[in-house]
C-alpha cells in the first residue's frame, strides 16, 4: 500500500529533503513499469479499434451512397439519403481527427509529464492543502476545456453548418461556454470540496460515504434541471396548440403519465436538429417539444413520438438506468478507493506523488488520473451499454405502436431521419458496437410487424 511506503520510508531526513519525490524500490519500479505498459497497451487497443470500427463505418456508407435502400425509396428522396451518407462521413472522419488529438493530450498530460508539471506549478504557488487540490482540479479543467474549444468550434461552425445544422451565432456560443463554466463552477467545486474531504477524514470506507453524496447529488439535478438550469440556455413556452395539447393529455391519460406541464423548447437558435422529452422527477415532469419537431410533423405524428418517449418512463428504462449507474459509480468508486493508496498508479501514468505527513494531498491528483485512465480501460466494454439502450429502443417502440398507431411513429422516424440525416446504412458492426438507437430499417421493419392484425387508429 502506498501509506505502508510512506510509513516505512519517511524520516525526518527524508521529509525534509524531498516532499514531492518518491523513493523506489525494485518492486515498485516494476510494478510502475508495468502499469505504464498497460495503459499503453490498452490505449493503442482502444485507438486501433476505433480506426478500425470508423474505417469500416465510412466505407459501407459511401459503398451504399448511390442508392436509397428499398424499404425507403418511396419515401426519401436520393439526394436527402445522399445528403445523409456525406453528414455521417464528415462527423466518421471529425471523430477519427478528434480522437488522435484525444489521444495526444492524454499521453501529453500522462506519460509526458504534463499532471506532473502542472502539480509542481500548482504546489510552489499554494503549498499543500485544499487550496493546492482546488486549484489542480481548477487549472486542469481550464486547460482541458481551452484544448476542446477549438474542435467544439469546428464542429458548430464548420461541420454542422455545411450540413445546414446550425443556428447558432458566435456570440451565443461564447454566451453558453461562458454560462457553463460558471453554472459548472458554481455546482461541481462544492462537491468536488465535499469528495475530497471525504477522501481525506472518513477512513477506508470514504468511497462509500462519497457514493452516497454523489448519488444523491444526481437525484437533485433531475429535480434542478428542468426549472433551474435548462431555462438559463433556452427559452421554454407553454403549447398553445389547443388541439394538440388535447390529443396529447389524452396519450398521457390513456398510459397513465402525470405531467406538471406541456412546453416548447426553442431548440432552432442552436440547432435544425429535432426531438422531445420528458423531463424532472416525481410530480415535477415536464413534456418539452422542440420547435422544430413540432414544425415538421403532423399532430399524429408527434403523439406517436411522445407515446415512444413515454414507453420509456413506463417500462421503468429511466429507473434502471439510474440504478445500473449508481451500481457502476460505486464499483468505480471503490477501485479508486484502492488504487489511490497505491503508488504505481501514480508513478505508472507519469506522476510523482506528494509524500508528505498528509497523504491526502495526492487525493485531487487521484480523481484526475482515474477519469483519464478509466476509458481506456473500459472502452471494450461500450457494446454493453449500447445493446441495453438498443433493447431499450425496441421495448419503448412496442409501447408506443399499442397505444398510438405504428403508422404514425413509422412516418415520424422517417421524417426525422430524413431531416437529422441519420443514414440509412450503417455498417453492421459499428452500429453495434456504438449505437444506441437500432438501424433505421430493422427498427422500422420491426414496427412494420406491429402493424399486422392492428387496426389503424383514428387521427381524429
Amino acid at each position: 500500500m502506498f501509506s505502508s511506503l510512506y510509513l516505512a520510508k519517511t524520516g525526518p531526513a527524508f521529509v525534509c529533503a524531498s516532499h514531492r519525490t518518491a523513493i523506489f524500490s525494485h518492486r515498485d519500479y516494476m510494478s510502475s513499469f508495468a502499469f505504464s505498459v498497460l495503459f499503453v497497451v490498452f490505449l493503442a487497443i482502444t485507438l486501433v479499434v476505433r480506426f478500425w470500427l470508423s474505417s469500416r463505418q465510412i466505407r459501407h456508407v459511401l459503398a451504399h451512397r448511390s442508392a436509397v435502400p428499398a424499404e425507403f425509396a418511396e419515401k426519401i428522396p436520393l439526394a436527402a439519403h445522399q445528403r445523409a451518407a456525406d453528414y455521417t462521413v464528415a462527423k466518421t472522419k471529425f471523430g477519427l481527427f478528434s480522437m488522435l488529438v484525444s489521444a495526444a493530450v492524454l499521453i501529453g498530460f500522462t506519460l509526458l509529464g504534463g499532471l506532473q508539471w502542472l502539480s509542481s506549478a500548482m504546489f510552489n504557488w499554494a503549498g499543500p492543502g485544499m487550496v493546492y487540490q482546488i486549484g489542480l482540479l481548477v487549472a486542469f479543467a481550464l486547460i482541458s476545456g481551452l484544448i476542446d474549444l477549438p474542435l467544439d468550434y469546428y464542429k458548430q461552425f464548420v461541420l454542422e453548418a455545411r450540413f445546414g445544422f446550425n443556428k447558432m451565432t458566435v456570440k451565443l456560443f461564447f454566451a453558453d461556454m461562458l454560462k457553463s463554466s460558471l453554472i459548472g463552477a458554481a455546482i461541481g467545486l462544492p462537491l468536488i470540496w465535499v469528495i475530497l474531504q471525504l477522501m481525506a477524514k472518513s477512513g477506508g470506507l470514504w468511497w462509500f460515504y462519497a457514493w452516497l453524496v454523489f448519488s444523491a447529488f444526481q437525484l437533485l439535478m433531475l429535480v434542478l434541471f428542468p426549472t433551474v438550469i435548462a431555462p438559463l440556455f433556452n427559452k421554454f413556452t407553454p403549447l398553445n396548440d389547443d388541439s394538440l395539447r388535447d390529443r396529447i393529455e389524452g396519450l398521457m391519460k390513456r398510459v397513465g403519465f402525470a405531467s406538471k406541464g406541456l412546453f416548447v423548447m426553442d431548440g432552432s437558435k442552436r440547432s435544425a436538429h429535432g426531438n422531445a422529452y420528458f423531463s424532472g422527477f416525481g410530480a415535477g415532469k415536464r413534456i418539452v417539444f422542440f420547435d422544430t419537431l413540432l414544425a415538421r410533423l403532423a399532430p399524429h405524428e408527434i403523439e406517436a413520438v411522445l407515446a415512444h418517449e413515454l414507453g420509456h418512463f413506463k417500462l421503468k428504462h429511466i429507473v434502471k438506468r439510474i440504478v445500473v449507474m449508481f451500481a457502476i459509480s460505486l464499483a468505480f468508486l471503490a477501485l479508486l478507493g484502492y488504487l489511490k493508496q497505491q503508488l504505481w498508479f501514480y508513478t505508472g501514468l507519469g506522476v510523482n506523488p506528494l509524500l508528505l505527513a498528509d497523504l491526502s494531498n495526492n487525493d485531487a491528483m487521484a480523481l484526475i488520473l482515474f477519469m483519464l485512465a478509466l476509458p481506456i480501460f473500459t472502452f471494450l466494454l461500450s457494446p454493453l451499454s449500447s445493446i441495453s439502450s438498443r433493447k431499450h429502443e425496441f421495448e419503448a417502440d412496442a409501447f408506443a405502436a399499442k397505444h398510438t398507431d405504428a403508422n404514425d411513429l413509422v412516418a415520424a422516424l422517417v421524417k426525422l431521419y430524413e431531416d437529422n440525416a441519420s443514414t440509412l446504412t450503417p455498417d453492421p458492426l459499428h452500429s453495434a458496437f456504438y449505437d444506441s438507437h437500432p438501424p433505421a430499417s430493422v427498427r422500422i421493419n420491426k414496427l412494420a410487424s406491429k402493424l399486422i392484425n392492428k387496426p389503424s387508429v383514428a387521427h381524429g
